[in-house]
């Protein structure tokens, strides 16, 4: 028997996945019409349907289930044998999507730990706050912040953040009236902007001012930051009081370079998360890397809390 196009079939197992002609348009870079158009063509060829369409959804036929379960595994066997032959040119490359501040101030001080453990093993770190496509773009895995909702995906928290103020210890030094936290009036703070689609207050001045009961502080002015890196920079340079974040400053406050002028702290509504696609884990590499970042997490929470170190991973 003849195949029928490899495109309806792509169509189809898209469809199929996600019960959603949209989400498969969105997988395939295509438009919701064209998906339509691609399953009722594979239908007609076929001589049978695959989709009951009701009013806003889809449902498999009985036919479209076992064809489904075909699909599934006929790409999955392909995709396994395209990543055999791949990694015979790149063995040991673990390609790594990671937020910039997290990346600069978290990921890449660690590395180090990494290579000394798994010295055969490179990694490539993709420092974009953007969304990617794991299946499509080359990625392994991802570090995302925000409420672990990444329909399709494998999705581990890492860790939970706080956030604080914190200041160089000159700039304390040289400002002893700072004992309360609306004592920061006044003063230059520094603001990070970043903006986590659900979580906009992840370290901002007046989320952390009314979570310590320190609300009516006018906290307009000062230098804003697109990324909590710099944030943490311009905190280290003395240009004022930065609102922080506990992933970014550890290493800073554990070295002495960055002090806390106030205990007070808010937990942020959102998180750290590890993504990855659940085949992905099949691959040595990729799993140990999974394996190394959630030990380094354990000793980040044992270094910031030893009373919160025992689980730092929700499944």
């Amino acid at each position: 028997m003849r195949l029928p196009p490899l495109q309806s079939v792509r169509a189809f197992d898209a469809a199929a996945r996600h019960l959603s002609f949209t989400k498969a348009a969105e997988e395939l870079f295509v438009t919701q019409g064209a998906i339509s158009q691609q399953v009722r063509q594979l239908e007609e060829y076929l001589g049978f349907k695959l989709f009951h369409r009701l009013p806003r959804q889809i449902h498999l036929t009985e036919e479209g289930v076992q064809l489904a379960q075909a699909t599934t595994a006929g790409f999955s066997c392909i995709a396994e044998e395209i990543e055999r032959l791949t990694t015979i040119e790149e063995a040991g490359v673990v390609t790594v999507s990671v937020l910039q501040s997290f990346a600069v101030k978290w990921l890449v001080p660690r590395l180090g730990h990494f290579r000394d453990a798994y010295p055969d093993i490179d990694v490539r770190i993709h420092a974009d706050d953007r969304l990617v496509n794991l299946r499509t773009e080359g990625i392994d895995l991802a570090v995302r912040f925000g409420s672990g909702n990444y329909p399709g995906l494998v999705c581990e928290m890492l860790m939970r953040d706080e956030s604080f103020p914190v200041c160089s210890p000159a700039y304390l030094a040289a400002n002893p009236e700072l004992k309360e936290p609306a004592d920061v009036a006044g003063h230059q703070l520094l603001h990070d902007a970043t903006t986590f689609m659900d979580h906009p207050h992840a370290a901002d001045w007046e989320f952390w001012l009314k979570g310590v009961g320190a609300e009516g502080v006018d906290v307009s002015r000062g230098l804003r930051f697109n990324s909590g890196d710099m944030v943490i920079q311009a905190a280290l340079m003395g240009q004022g009081i930065a609102m922080a974040r506990t992933s970014l400053a550890a290493l800073d406050l554990a070295a002495g370079n960055l002090v806390r002028p106030f205990s007070q702290s808010v937990a942020s509504s959102g998180a750290y998360y590890l993504v990855y696609p659940e085949e992905h884990l099949r691959r040595p590499r990729v799993k140990a890397f999974v394996s190394w970042l959630k030990n380094e997490v354990a000793e980040t929470l044992r270094e910031i809390d030893p009373d919160e170190a025992g689980a730092p991973v929700e499944d």
